[in-house]
């Protein structure tokens, strides 16, 4: 078991940086002066060469490159592929994904209310590099965009028709898609049932998932001094061997969890910009735009990753959030603002009293709704962890730890159920008027059926494509910037064309998928990625406790 390396200790093969602080031994042949990677006047500078990270980065570049070509190549071939695969994981793993997911949510309480909760990331002299509206903004942007675009109606309303149906059973099996035991024919009990279930997958699992990555790569490069990379979350338990194969091995999951997590949304938000693009203009939304689109929106996502964090991903995720709360400002007043007002706290309390028994991983007879949504989900969001964590954890420094996990945890949590509400509710308000647009529009269109029914459809219409695709890129480019720090061993200002390379893959992959397979191979590789990080996430929850239990509070 390695020890964590701090100020007062000095293990053996260690070297001083420039103010006495001990680097950890096996970085001891990593220095390089023209890499500094540190906290200034925190914790000292630490120097590391580029030489950790060549095996990550060749053999995550190759595999993706390769996985591009035989994709490709392959179209007709790979699409079963990918539907079996989904389908198998989901399937049998179900069960697992729903229980890591519960610790992860435990994991974070239980630190907001203990003593380790006064930590300051950063050490204890530390202050924040952004303002709370900014922090905030920039964690938001990054962490579900897309998702909330496309799931903000499609989901209740789903959720809503398979709840008033009730369960159906077909040679003993229950063959309906109803969370729970559904509410056949009570229309009140489905809509809270539906709203309950939908913000289940974006209220406290998701983001605290992204919480416990994001505090453990925090601590561990800002307070400990480690490189900004995945592997170094398990120096407590691995030691010096993070440095060597076991630690490629973590990082080039990390690579591809996250690489797969991004594509999935990507795809998603090309279906949905495709869709209201057709809806909009009448412009067809077939394979051949949805190509075109994406390879715009790539291009675009370079000139952002060129540009760097502060200049390109900020101000793109500033004018997101501004976009978002305009359009939410805007149905809440257009559409039933009392119903939403209510809505809010009995849609919350709907989800506190389901919270359990959507919760528990065993015994479940509501398969295709824990395989075919839940479990979907939670693959989807660990897959993005590494991301979103990486990205929160490179603009957290000078928080402490109970401010950073109510900021991360709680706050975007509450944003889900008021923008779930807001549309969720709006929608159930128009099916009750009689109006069934958004009952029979496809999943990427209901958002827009939504809109029709109010005054500027065209003109909210146009945000909310204008919205997915500056979703679209600020995921593309902070993504890239994450991938790319992963692939460079944790050094924050790699090589432009690095950059470059990451954000035009992603592109690629994204294409690739599409063509073969649609939603589906984008939801398989979500699964398929999602499912070995899953494993490295439950390790991790064990480092961090160690981590922070090392440090003075």
């Amino acid at each position: 078991m390695g020890n964590i390396p701090s100020p007062e200790t000095t293990p053996p093969s260690t070297v001083d940086t420039a103010d006495g602080i001990p680097a950890p031994s096996g970085a001891a042949n990593l220095i390089d002066t023209d890499y500094v990677i540190g906290q200034d006047n925190i914790r000292g500078q630490f120097v590391f060469s580029l030489d950790i990270h060549g095996k990550v980065f060749t053999i995550s570049a190759l595999v993706a490159v390769i996985f591009v070509i035989l994709t490709l190549a392959l179209q007709t071939e790979v699409e079963p592929l990918f539907t079996a695969l989904r389908d198998w994981l989901t399937h049998h793993m179900a069960w697992f994904f729903l229980g890591a997911g519960n610790i992860f949510v435990l994991l974070c309480l239980g630190l907001i209310i203990s003593p380790l909760g006064r930590v300051r990331i950063g050490g204890r002299e530390a202050t924040p590099d952004f303002s709370y509206l900014t922090w905030f903004s920039m964690l938001f942007a990054a962490g579900m965009g897309i998702g909330l675009m496309f799931y903000g109606v499609a989901e209740p309303v789903s959720h809503f028709s398979a709840a008033l149906g009730g369960v159906t059973m077909e040679n003993g099996v229950r063959t309906d898609w109803a969370p729970l035991g559904g509410a056949a024919g009570n229309a009140v009990e489905a809509q809270r049932l539906a709203m309950a279930a939908t913000i289940f997958h974006w209220g406290l699992h998701p983001w605290a998932i992204y919480a416990i990555v994001a505090l453990a790569l925090a601590i561990f490069s800002f307070n400990k001094g480690l490189p900004l990379a995945i592997r170094s979350i398990f120096y407590p338990i691995l030691g010096e061997r993070v440095w060597g194969w076991p630690g490629h091995v973590i990082d080039i999951l990390a690579v591809f969890a996250t690489l797969f997590g991004l594509v999935t949304s990507l795809g998603i938000g090309a279906e949905q910009a495709a869709g209201g693009i057709e809806h909009l203009f009448g412009i067809e939304a077939n394979n051949a735009s949805k190509v075109l689109l994406i390879i715009a929106i790539t291009l675009v996502a370079l000139g952002s990753v060129v540009s760097g964090l502060d200049k390109g991903v900020r101000r793109l995720s500033e004018i997101n959030i501004f976009l978002a709360f305009v359009l939410l400002a805007f149905v809440v007043i257009a559409g039933p603002t009392l119903a939403i007002a209510l809505g809010f706290f009995d849609n919350l309390g709907a989800y506190l009293s389901y919270l359990p028994a959507l919760s528990n991983p065993v015994g479940r007879e509501d398969v295709n709704f824990t395989q075919g949504w839940t479990a979907f989900y939670w693959a989807w969001w660990i897959s993005w962890s590494p991301f979103v964590g990486m990205f929160i954890a490179r603009i957290s420094r000078g928080r402490s730890v109970r401010e950073f996990l109510i900021a991360v945890l709680l706050v975007p949590s509450l944003v889900s159920v008021l923008w779930m509400t807001t549309f969720g509710g709006s929608a159930f308000a128009q099916i009750g008027a009689g109006l069934g647009g958004v009952v029979d529009a496809a999943l990427e269109l209901k958002l827009f059926a939504l809109l029709g029914e109010y005054p500027l459809s065209g003109i909210t219409s146009f945000v909310t494509i204008l919205l997915v695709v500056l979703f679209f890129i600020t995921s593309s480019d902070s993504g890239s910037l994450v991938i790319d720090t992963i692939t460079a061993g944790g050094k924050v200002n790699a090589p432009v064309v690095q950059r470059i390379f990451w954000a035009s893959i992603e592109g690629v992959i994204a294409i690739a998928l599409l063509l073969g397979g649609g939603l589906v191979a984008l939801q398989a590789m979500a699964v398929s990625t999602g499912l070995p990080f899953a494993v490295v996430l439950l390790l991790g929850c064990i480092s961090v406790v160690r981590g922070l239990m090392s440090e003075p509070r």
